[in-house]
């Protein structure tokens, strides 16, 4: 079975393609839907999350998402942070070098 990285968490996903593209739309259908009771809106980043295994533009919002939260969450909470794995700040954004 598939998984999915983000910040720390695994999500397992399904194996096969075309469940996780099914999945994920509906995920996405039902995160607009989020004011509804059952549905929320938890449920559009967990399904462009699952969709970011299968599409590459999906995979690259999510990278940089994720590196944005982590960065936030570095400076804002160190120990969060560390317990995360994602202590580390960028200190000079064009070359890449890190702290």
């Amino acid at each position: 079975m598939k998984s999915v990285n983000f910040l720390g968490r695994r999500v397992p996903v399904p194996g096969h393609p075309w469940l996780r593209v099914i999945l994920g739309v509906v995920m996405v259908l039902g995160g607009f839907l989020g004011f509804l009771p059952v549905l929320g809106f938890w449920m559009l980043p967990l399904g462009l999350l699952i969709l970011s295994i299968d599409f590459p533009p999906v995979r690259r919002f999510r990278r940089w998402i994720t590196v944005r939260t982590g960065d936030w969450i570095a400076q804002r909470w160190p120990s969060l942070g560390q317990r995360l794995g994602i202590s580390m700040r960028r200190t000079a954004r064009k070359t890449g070098s890190y702290q």
